[in-house]
């Protein structure tokens, strides 16, 4: 993994803990609101150092769970009440962009 510079890891941490409970971004988001389009260099920094962080509000396109973290992500989408939808994957589940995508 390539090494980020330190202000674009602050910068994703920032965004990442201004979303609000109930409320998710995709990694594209987050990456767009930095005026960046390295969704992939959002995911490196969450898997990196996203556990300071609500990392559970940053999910992959389509409302998919971050991946290998569905179980216990689900346990924080259904006590800030988002919205999920069922689907037939190995997640079970899809967070509902429609209603849940923050929005800044």
């Amino acid at each position: 993994m390539t090494q980020q510079p330190v202000g674009f890891v602050e910068a994703v941490l920032m965004v990442v803990a201004d979303i609000p409970s109930g409320q998710v971004a995709t990694y594209g988001d987050v990456a767009a609101l930095l005026g960046t389009r390295g969704a992939r260099a959002v995911g490196g920094v969450m898997a990196r150092y996203g556990s300071d962080v609500a990392w559970w509000r940053v999910i992959r396109a389509g409302g998919r769970p971050p991946a290998g973290h569905a179980e216990s992500a689900r346990v924080h989408y259904e006590r800030e009440g988002t919205p999920l939808l069922p689907s037939g994957d190995d997640d079970g589940y899809r967070i509902d962009l429609a209603v849940a995508r923050w929005r800044p």
